[in-house]
């Protein structure tokens, strides 16, 4: 079967998969990635690869820019502080302590099992990020209070982009000769500046073009090509495509289209923007299904299960801390939103496909790689299924606020 028509069967099944979910109480990305499974089980689609090269040009731009165009600025700022401590103190700490509890639960899970510091570490930093790919298509069905959702969609964007460049930094210090901090606190700061400088390109160019023109096609054109440029271009610079685009989606968000575009241009740019996610949504999730292959995974599952506690644990103390902190500043947050945060920070194809791009002579990639698999389906499966209970649980689930 050609390309295009597996990718117009894949819209299918999602399609079918959406329709099968309004009537059964089960979230449509869980339902997606059960399907991919089953489908990739018995070969019956000959899906293409979830690889880094498909992720970063088709689907990371646009559900990154999506989710951060609806992002109000007013609301982002109010909630920096804590914003920022969960994207890059926090991705910071999430490593360390996802590698430290993997190496104590690693020994515990499979003793039989060489996995050192270096691959506890690189692993680490593979799941570190709370995918947007998995989070925003989730929240936003849960009806959680309108602050809870923007802190994870929020945190969920930015730890995306800062998670790269971290892991670039950790695969540095542990493949080559010893990296001082100063020097690694630079790249990153580099890394993250410089994508965020051509995101403010991009997005003001974007708007300021919106201004001269009154085509509603055009003008969504523009945003396509402040997503996906943004991300190209700081990507080919040697910044942060992902913190590129998150920046170009607030400013577009925030000014191109809410000062530049007419009424019926802007309902026209958010429908488009609300069915392209759908779109990319759908297609990502069974695609995580297409890659799982459930023998490996059953081997290996005792050590992919001490992964799973160990990315848990960090995530329940992270969030803990952050919580605690803000408890004395104007961002404070009920204690009742601890567990809805950490039990949100659900892991996707971003940290399969980081797995997937590490260098070939890395010791333990094969075991890093499915582990990750691993990890990300229960991940998804046990966290995506208990979300909404959670949260109705903790009384949360019809504030507005």
């Amino acid at each position: 079967m050609s390309e295009p028509n597996v990718v117009i069967l894949l819209i299918v099944i999602a399609t079918a998969v959406a329709l099968i979910t309004r009537r059964v109480p089960v979230p449509y990305t869980v339902a997606l990635v059960v399907v991919g499974i089953t489908l990739g089980a018995f070969h019956f689609i000959d899906a293409p690869r979830l690889s880094r090269a498909l992720l970063f040009a088709v689907f990371l731009p646009g559900l990154v820019f999506e989710a951060a165009f609806h992002l109000p600025w007013s609301d982002l700022r109010r909630n920096s502080g804590v914003i920022t401590a969960l994207a890059v103190p926090g991705v910071i700490v999430s490593i360390a302590l996802t590698a430290a509890a993997l190496m104590l639960l690693g020994r515990w899970a499979a003793p039989d099992t060489a996995f050192g510091w270096r691959q506890a570490l690189v692993f680490g930093a593979v799941v570190a990020a709370t995918d947007p790919i998995a989070v925003v298509s989730l929240v936003r069905s849960l009806g959680a209070p309108r602050r809870l959702a923007l802190l994870l969609e929020a945190e969920s964007l930015l730890n995306d982009g800062t998670a790269i460049v971290f892991l670039g930094l950790v695969l540095l210090a542990t493949t080559s000769a010893p990296v001082g901090g100063v020097a690694m606190t630079i790249v990153f700061l580099r890394t993250v500046g410089l994508g965020a400088a051509v995101g403010v390109a991009f997005g003001a160019g974007a708007s300021l073009l919106t201004r001269t023109i009154d085509e509603a096609v055009i003008e969504i054109t523009l945003t396509v090509i402040a997503a996906y440029g943004s991300f190209v271009v700081a990507d080919q610079l040697g910044g942060s495509g992902v913190i590129a685009t998150v920046v170009a989606g607030v400013v577009t968000g925030n000014y191109g289209v809410r000062s530049a575009m007419s009424p019926s241009t802007r309902a026209a740019a958010q429908s488009f923007w609300a069915y392209v996610a759908f779109l990319l949504n759908s297609i990502v999730f069974l695609l995580i299904g297409f890659e799982v292959h459930l023998p490996a995974l059953r081997h290996r599952l005792p050590l992919i299960v001490a992964a799973l506690a160990a990315g848990w644990a960090s995530r329940t103390i992270v969030v803990g801390c952050v919580v605690a902190g803000a408890a004395s500043t104007g961002e404070r947050m009920p204690r009742s939103w601890i567990a809805p945060l950490m039990w949100g920070g659900l892991r996707g194809a971003l940290s399969m496909v980081l797995a997937l791009s590490l260098p070939g002579d890395f010791a333990g990639r094969d075991l890093i790689i499915t582990i990750t698999f691993g990890f990300v389906v229960l991940s998804i499966l046990l966290q995506g299924t208990t979300m909404a209970p959670l949260l109705r649980y903790a009384g949360l689930t019809e504030r507005k606020g």
